[in-house]
């Protein structure tokens, strides 16, 4: 049967379809009319039953009453003129008539038999439609029956009537005392609605009231004011309220009680959950400060020991790039190693110092259209011979697509992502770089870097842009990378708006992908600067400002080795006092931030651009704070970061020469 329950452990109560719900109750007005109507209607309807019953009993009895003594005066005349009318005697009939008006319930009386008698008393009235008549024979009573009077054919008294006899009353009176009655009722009646209505709507404004305290008390609550109440108390406002466990309690007030119950709770649960929330945000804050305290610790750590790191190792790189055109046959193997070496941590405190570039947010893109062909020729001249090396196939698809972005951040971003393909796909493998419009917004280019590799687990999908992390360099081997690249791609990523997607199964390879915006076609493409051709250095006069006798001395070496005029210096004042000599031109000033002392080299490069406005200022320095770098940037310094690279600095110096030989 279909009302049987399902056995314990079903999910009959899951499967089956859910119940029809009832149809809605539709209700109209509000409760206090209604309540108006349910007792206003009924009181109204007995009030005019009574009164109109009592009403009609009243007239009827003033009819019968008017009826009753019009006819009593009538039989009374006729009984009294029986022998005067039998013997014709016109003056006692006159008298009994008079006699009958002077009694004053009746204004006209008629007394007359077949023999012609006709005896009249009361004046005759205009309109007979104020004048009602009562009419009564006349017979012969017992006693005065004789057979010398008895007329012929008569045998007993009272048989055949002699006369007739007819009086008229006014009803004037009697109509105003029926206009009275009814007027009377109609009072009654009206009072009676009156007092009804008084009634009903006092009781009715007694329910609503509570009503509508506890309707605007859930409103409140229902808008968060958990303080409301109802305030609905029952009995005498000077005796306690009734328990409310009692039966005889108003059922208003105790719904009114459960009310405030309810928002007592609420207010409480709120109150709990306040400081709960206030103790987690405290929590939050405190693990917040924690979380910038230990960042900051880590930046100035990274700070400290970039710039204890580069100091030597921008000095030992001066004296290697030294000692390399000097070296034996057999010293230049390890030289070499060592120059390798020298690189290899040169690009790890590189690394280091980009993403302390980014997280300082020094960096500002330069949007402008960047056709994708020119940008996949530059990276494919840059791995090709990785590329060849490794035996993977590189393959390129621009589509003639342009995009609008930084041509060097994103060239940074897919130079990356090519390095690492490349490092993955197995030998004989393929990496094909593309670009298309997206699928979802035309208005949108998507850039793609798949490769044929071993792919990478779940697991480490949402791990591989931190920083050192490395899915397969457990042994740290440094030619594989520091676990640095796809950590600074995601924040220059996050700096040109967009954001670096992987989808990747073992065994499958990967994608790597990222969105830019597409460029217009009638937007102008920058062009790229022309190169600058390199020249000797002979002759060019360069000022070396660092505390440091080491980097001193590796610097005028290398600069003496490429025909340069160098002069050292040690100190910020003494590099000042040579700048404003006005004897001493110098091309170039390579000055290091942090000098002995208390001297700054933002000081000196400041004062070498206002005493020789024409001379190169270059600021170096090991330090990649992001307060220093915020510094330099607002300054507008040329910075150059420890370890320089010597091909770095020749270029720059270079550069110099290149912008200072007349044309």
């Amino acid at each position: 049967m279909s009302d049987k329950l399902p056995p314990e452990g079903t999910r009959a109560d899951i499967t089956s379809p859910p119940p029809q719900s009832a149809p809605k109750l539709m209700v109209r007005g509000n409760l206090q009319r209604d309540l108006f109507r349910l007792g206003v209607v009924p009181c109204a309807a007995v009030a005019l039953a009574l009164t109109g019953w009592f009403t009609h009993s009243r007239l009827q009895t003033l009819e019968a009453a008017f009826d009753a003594e019009g006819q009593a005066v009538a039989r009374q005349v006729a009984a009294m003129s029986d022998l005067s009318l039998y013997a014709g005697d016109l003056p006692a009939l006159q008298n009994v008539a008079n006699a009958a008006l002077r009694g004053g319930q009746v204004m006209r009386v008629e007394i007359s038999n077949s023999a012609g008698v006709f005896v009249t008393a009361g004046p005759k009235a205009s309109s007979l439609a104020q004048l009602r008549m009562f009419t009564s024979p006349v017979t012969l009573r017992e006693a005065s029956r004789a057979s010398a009077f008895a007329p012929a054919g008569s045998t007993a008294a009272g048989e055949t009537p002699i006369g007739l006899v007819q009086t008229f009353r006014d009803t004037t009176a009697y109509a105003r005392e029926r206009s009275r009655s009814l007027m009377a009722g109609i009072g009654i009646a009206l009072v009676a609605l009156l007092a009804a209505w008084a009634s009903v709507r006092h009781m009715a404004r007694t329910v609503a009231r509570p009503l509508r305290r506890v309707s605007r008390t859930v409103a409140a609550l229902e808008a968060g004011h958990f303080e409301a109440r109802c305030d609905v108390v029952e009995g005498d406002s000077h005796h306690a309220p009734p328990a409310a466990g009692r039966g005889d309690s108003h059922e208003l007030a105790v719904l009114a009680r459960d009310i405030d119950r309810l928002a007592e709770r609420l207010q409480s649960n709120r109150r709990i959950s306040e400081e709960r929330v206030r103790e987690a945000t405290a929590v939050a804050l405190q693990r917040m400060a924690e979380a910038e305290q230990a960042a900051l610790s880590r930046a100035r750590f990274l700070a400290a020991a970039s710039h204890d790191l580069r100091q030597p190792l921008h000095a030992m790189g001066l004296f290697i790039d030294g000692l390399l055109p000097g070296a034996s046959p057999a010293q230049r193997p390890a030289v070499l190693r060592l120059q390798e070496s020298t690189e290899f941590m040169g690009v790890l405190l590189d690394d280091l110092l980009e993403i302390s570039r980014l997280d300082a947010q020094v960096l500002t893109p330069t949007i402008t259209k960047v056709p994708l062909a020119a940008l996949f020729d530059q990276l494919d001249a840059q791995h090709a011979a990785t590329a060849s090396e490794t035996r993977v196939r590189l393959r390129w698809s621009d589509r003639g697509l342009a995009v609008r972005s930084d041509a060097a951040l994103l060239q940074r971003i897919v130079g990356n992502l090519v390095a690492n393909a490349l490092r993955h796909a197995p030998s004989g493998g393929t990496v094909l770089v593309a670009a298309r419009r997206s699928r979802k917004d035309g208005d949108n280019v998507r850039i793609e870097v798949r490769d044929n590799g071993v792919g990478i687990a779940p697991i480490h999908q949402g791990r591989i842009f931190e920083e050192f992390y490395q899915v397969a360099n457990t042994e740290r081997d440094r030619r594989r990378g520091f676990g640095l690249g796809l950590a600074i791609c995601a924040r220059i990523a996050a700096l040109l708006g967009t954001r670096i997607t992987v989808r990747s199964a073992l065994q499958a390879g990967s994608t790597f992908a990222l969105t830019v915006p597409a460029a217009r076609a009638d937007e102008a493409t920058t062009p790229e600067p022309a190169p600058v051709a390199l020249t000797p250095l002979a002759g060019l006069h360069c000022m070396v400002i660092d505390d440091d006798p080491v980097i001193l001395d590796g610097s005028r070496a290398l600069l003496e080795q490429w025909g340069c005029q160098v002069e050292c210096v040690s100190t910020g004042a003494e590099a000042i006092a040579r700048l404003g000599t006005g004897d001493l031109h110098f091309d170039a000033v390579l000055c290091d931030l942090q000098l002995a002392g208390d001297d700054d080299g933002m000081d000196v490069i400041t004062a070498a651009k206002r005493l020789q406005p024409d001379a190169l200022a270059v600021l170096v320095s090991g330090a990649t704070g992001p307060e220093v770098l915020q510094r330099l940037r607002h300054g507008g310094v040329m910075l150059l970061t420890k370890p320089v690279a010597p091909a770095k600095l020749r270029a720059l110096l270079t550069t110099r020469r290149h912008a200072a030989t007349p044309a």
